[in-house]
């Protein structure tokens, strides 16, 4: 019998009756990235987020992950290992990077993936105007082809007889189906990140293109999504598009298609407590914390301001402009505020290659400015500012914060809302998007807003700024507790053994 240990070591985990299955993953972002000093040497860099905590519950050594060269010196990198990364260089594990072209990759990505599909699920097309599908999307819509078919090839060399495999998220949407055409001995897996479309808003792809996804998908022995809401939108999808069979299958339910099915499951990614707490236990967080309480400084009568925290990408769909125009309209109808509050908004710019994200960039920016000019006054900056990428100042926010402030448009989960219940000092209230993927787990003790309603955002702003302090150490509490309840590691093993079992 090969003992776990061994099992880990050569990238398996436990099969149904204790035998080692090897288990794959893919993503279009790996767990390492590199950079080129001046004397051309490499060094790689190794990220974090719950795919990278969850593959480690298997051990060292285990598992293979397959993901793209996302810049010149990761292709570099990876042309210099003619193979496998260096483990010294991953963190232990076997990493298979792709140097993809870099147009087909551009156009999979910025073109198809992010321009396309994002926009789909998120609901951010202005349709009076845009989409426009013309030659130039179906010149971008084969390079997306040709670009998951990249992974499907690697992931078929790289799988042993009955693998299981656990594809992620939208830029990969076809993989499951074109490696199950090659390799229809393994078992896999595809999960969503995102929110997924109403059918209605998906029926905005062309036909064959909404199908080309769907059939992708469900190429798979199953799909899985961050909440309910989501997998539900995904069997509509495939019932009214497809003309899918949809069945309950004990707690999950089962998409029937030309004869194949595919089990639809749910796992909500939670916040890694433990990882949480012993960093912004750190010095440097610590430092962060101070230098925060220096900008927000005191009221006039010498008591502490109070603060509104959000810590975001600058993403359309994470609607940081609007919880401006919140906080705007808060200092408005309730004058009280002035000189008592302040707004810390950090806004890490995201995917500045898109002239969209750039110009959304500039106006958040303009749009705090302006607060600042219209109420500031000596000593007291109503809104602080911060666009440069931080973590250690992010979690000296959470830490600070007496209301967090999660508005998305949409969102497949958001994982601050569940973050900042965690590390909070006083107990924060948490304003939290209807539309956000934690409200499913986190609204019964949030403030729930609609995300388009400003008026609706600055009366919930100002009850979280007024709650009584028992009732928001009790409710934050309980967002703590609901938020942690499934974490990185046990969230990827759920789906692993998910996987295993359908």
């Amino acid at each position: 019998m090969v003992s776990e240990q061994q099992q880990h070591a050569n990238g398996s985990a436990p099969g149904a009756q204790g035998r080692p299955v090897q288990v794959l993953v893919a993503s279009n972002r790996g767990p390492v990235s590199f950079s080129r000093s001046a004397d051309g040497t490499l060094t790689a860099r190794r990220g974090g987020g719950g795919l990278v905590s969850g593959l480690s519950a298997l051990g060292p050594g285990a598992g293979t992950w397959v993901c793209a060269a996302l810049s010149e010196d990761d292709r570099e990198a990876t042309r210099r290992a003619a193979g496998p990364l260096d483990p010294a260089d991953t963190g232990g594990q076997a990493v298979r990077m792709l140097d993809i072209p870099a147009a087909t990759f551009d156009a999979a990505y910025n073109g198809i993936a992010n321009s396309v599909l994002w926009f789909v699920h998120h609901l951010l097309y202005r349709t009076p105007v845009e989409p426009v599908f013309d030659r130039g999307f179906e010149a971008q819509w084969a390079e997306y082809e040709a670009y998951n078919a990249a992974f499907a090839d690697a992931l078929a060399e790289e799988a042993a007889e009955g693998a299981l495999v656990l594809v992620q998220d939208y830029h990969l949407a076809l993989v499951p189906g074109l490696l199950r055409e090659r390799r229809p001995d393994l078992r896999i897996g595809h999960f969503s990140h995102t929110p997924w479309a109403p059918v209605d808003s998906f029926r905005v792809l062309p036909d064959e293109i909404a199908r080309a996804v769907l059939l992708g998908i469900l190429g798979g022995d199953r799909a899985a999504f961050l909440t309910w809401r989501w997998a539900e939108a995904f069997v509509s999808s495939c019932h009214e598009l497809l003309g899918a069979e949809v069945s309950d299958h004990g707690h999950e339910l089962q998409v029937t298609h030309e004869g194949r099915s595919t089990r639809i499951g749910v796992h909500g990614l939670g916040a890694d407590a433990e990882f949480l707490r012993e960093r912004a236990a750190r010095p440097d967080v610590a430092e962060r914390l101070a230098d925060l309480r220096e900008q927000v400084g005191t009221a006039p009568d010498g008591s502490p301001r109070r603060t509104i925290v959000r810590v975001d990408r600058t993403e359309l769909s994470k609607n940081i402009v609007r919880g401006l125009l919140a906080y705007r309209r808060l200092l408005e109808d309730r004058p009280e505020w002035l000189g008592r509050v302040v707004h810390v908004a950090f806004a890490y710019p995201s995917r500045q290659d898109l002239e969209v994200y750039r110009d959304y960039t500039a106006e958040v920016a303009r749009v705090a400015d302006e607060i600042n000019t219209t109420f500031g006054q000596e000593g007291w900056t109503p809104v602080v500012l911060h666009v440069k990428d931080d973590f250690a100042r992010s979690l000296a926010s959470y830490r600070l914060a007496d209301v967090a402030l999660v508005n998305p448009i949409r969102d497949g989960m958001n994982l601050v809302a569940k973050e900042v219940p965690v590390l909070s000092e006083e107990g924060c209230a948490l304003v939290l998007s209807r539309e956000a993927g934690a409200w499913a787990e986190l609204g019964d003790d949030a403030l729930v807003v609609n995300p388009y309603d400003i008026a609706g955002t600055a009366r919930a702003l100002h009850e979280g700024l007024t709650m009584d302090p028992g009732e928001r150490a009790e409710r934050t509490k309980r967002l703590a507790s609901s938020a942690t309840a499934l974490p990185p590691k046990a969230w990827f093993l759920a789906q692993l053994n998910a996987l295993r079992n359908s």
